[in-house]
């Protein structure tokens, strides 16, 4: 009798401390699930249309069908109904649980002039679809959020980003939410293929892309099938980390959730590709990954230390600009920072995690704030970066419950290539961390 009184107080005990912990950190709830009514198509029309950048002047075009039969064939050119050109590429299925696949098809496409409007088709029928590439030189804009999911505060992110001008959106992982529920995976590529059929979309994977089964499914399946990035364009064995480069930037899209150790092949493939980059044709050098190493709200705290401790000196030897991470479902940028101080060579971070996620908002940060935090909020929106030129660049971050042209925080950003960062002596000892 002593011994069950003693375990049902241990229960009482626990429920108490999970009661007071779920106190302490309360998300409200964000606006409803989208709705997502049949719509009955042909099951050789493309769905699901998004593109991204596959190495120089070239861009891959991926889309699913329910028919297996399907060719992977896209035919495109500069004139609406008149495809000069066409290309071949491959396709796959996969199987998770009771649920199968549509056929998976990437097709790459090019050599395309930059700065032009190209129309396209899938499949060698089916509606006509329209893409714009990325300019050659600088300006260029980026579009950042991440943390989407399929939430009206999703669609509102997404409404927000239409109204923008932008070259190229960039997504720092937590993309469908789908949590293993594979048609989600389905909803959310009709969802965006407004827009990411439009414009190259650059995504790295976040935690819930996971999807793994302990002994029985391996993470990131879902994720990889739909999403190929090009890591083998950039000399990467992973589809969850690689880099790119386009007009004056170059860009590492890290992995969060691949191993990340001195002894990786993450680690190594990115002291190769930073030792490669020429600060002489891209002056800007940005890192995205998904877990925020500067972080003061109170979500998620110290999630990012391990990763930051080993490869935070490798983006600071190497003159890193900005870093753009998502997890916190919040907004926060911070001023150039290093090893948790402002150092006036160090890079800014920005966490831009609260782009319309199911989970809600981080409302609670820490008090005082951080010395090397600047601005903070909890609050739905996305981000626009635009690089000026090799010395300027503007970011602004746009909340949600504002219209579109209204700035909820705006700066400057000096790159470290025009400050002199990048020619003194500590940054040629740091350099040294480069050497393979």
């Amino acid at each position: 009798m002593e011994k069950c009184l003693t375990q049902t107080l241990i229960l009482i005990i626990l429920c108490l401390i999970c009661a007071q912990s779920a106190a302490d950190y309360v998300r409200p709830k964000p606006r409803g699930p989208l709705k997502f009514p049949w719509d009955r198509r042909d099951s050789s029309q493309p769905r699901q249309v998004h593109i991204s950048l596959a190495g120089e002047d070239h861009m891959r075009v991926s889309w699913v069908t329910d028919d297996q039969s399907s060719h992977s064939i896209v035919e495109y050119g500069t004139s609406s109904g008149l495809y000069a050109s066409r290309a071949q590429g491959d396709s796959s299925s996969y199987s998770y649980m009771f649920y199968r696949s549509g056929k998976i098809h990437h097709t790459v496409i090019g050599p395309l002039e930059p700065n032009t409007v190209y129309f396209y088709r899938c499949g060698g029928e089916g509606p006509e679809f329209k893409l714009k590439t990325p300019p050659a030189q600088l300006p260029i804009t980026f579009a950042i959020a991440g943390d989407l999911g399929q939430t009206g505060w999703t669609k509102s992110t997404l409404d927000h980003i239409d109204q923008c001008k932008y070259d190229i959106h960039l997504l720092p992982g937590d993309l469908s939410y789908a949590d293993y529920i594979q048609s989600r995976w389905d909803t959310f590529g009709e969802l965006i293929q407004p827009l990411a059929s439009a414009r190259p979309w650059m995504v790295v994977e976040g935690n819930h892309e996971s999807e793994s089964i302990p002994f029985f499914k391996d993470g990131f399946q879902s994720y990889n099938a739909r999403w190929k990035m090009p890591y083998e364009e950039s000399g990467s064995n992973s589809n969850l980390y690689y880099s790119f480069e386009v007009a004056g930037v170059h860009v590492l899209m890290l992995g969060s959730f691949a191993e990340y150790d001195e002894h990786s092949d993450q680690y190594s493939w990115l002291k190769a590709d930073l030792a490669a980059v020429d600060r002489s044709r891209t002056p800007w050098l940005l890192a995205l990954f998904h877990v925020p190493w500067y972080n003061s709200n109170g979500a998620h705290q110290g999630e990012g230390d391990v990763m930051m401790a080993v490869i935070e000196p490798l983006l600071y030897a190497a003159g890193v600009d900005i870093v753009l991470a998502g997890h916190v479902h919040a907004y926060e940028r911070s001023t150039r920072v290093y090893d948790g101080k402002t150092d006036s060579c160090g890079a800014v971070h920005i966490t831009v995690g609260d782009g319309g996620n199911r989970e809600g908002l981080a409302h609670r940060f820490k008090d005082p704030q951080p010395e090397w935090s600047v601005f903070r909020e909890a609050s739905f929106g996305h981000g626009e970066l635009k690089i000026v030129n090799a010395s300027h660049a503007h970011w602004s971050w746009h909340r949600n419950d504002d219209d579109e042209p209204f700035r909820s925080d705006e700066v400057w950003i000096t790159s470290l290539a025009s400050s002199g960062c990048l020619a003194d002596a500590a940054y040629e000892r740091r350099q040294m961390l480069l050497v393979p």
